[in-house]
């Protein structure tokens, strides 16, 4: 299973647009507090759209309550990570998978990520820009573990026009 790990997200544009990637994807989504902004349909919903009733999230009091409760293999989103997310290796489906992202401003703390440094990685840039968009970012790791699983359980066409449409 895939889970996406926010760890105290601060704009709930990224969260709502965060919340609409799990529902498209089947993916868990964890919010590490404190959150930025209340979970009140009408911040979320403008990026979430109609989708949140099929997003299965968890809110947790803080990153130590997290972890008691969550097993499984961890991986770490970081601008200061030299590994691409591309290198890790993600087709065991049977895992459970948590992709953590840290906050706008700052990230992940420190001391969370020189404990676990072989599982960091990044998204490669240019020297331009120092990161992506976090809803950006969640986005485009989560589709590289689906593609390493050959996307299971999602559509190849669209669902509600149906395979034929464009015939």
């Amino acid at each position: 299973m895939i889970n996406i790990v926010l760890y105290e997200p601060e704009i709930p544009a990224n969260t709502g647009n965060i919340m609409r990637t799990c529902a498209a994807t089947g993916a868990k989504l964890h919010l590490i507090e404190p959150l930025g902004f209340s979970l009140e349909e009408k911040y979320v919903k403008r990026c979430a759209v109609n989708y949140t009733e099929f997003c299965d999230y968890t809110v947790y009091p803080n990153y130590e309550q997290f972890k008691k409760q969550n097993n499984g293999e961890y991986y770490y989103f970081t601008r200061y990570a030299t590994k691409p997310h591309t290198s890790f290796d993600f087709s065991d489906k049977d895992k459970n998978i948590y992709l953590v992202f840290g906050k706008e401003s700052t990230g992940i703390p420190k001391e969370i990520l020189t404990n676990e440094l072989d599982h960091c990685m990044r998204v490669p840039m240019s020297e331009n820009v120092r990161a992506l968009n976090l809803s950006n970012t969640v986005a485009v790791a989560t589709y590289e573990v689906l593609r390493q699983q050959d996307y299971p359980n999602l559509y190849f066409y669209d669902h509600f026009k149906g395979e034929d449409y464009l015939k």
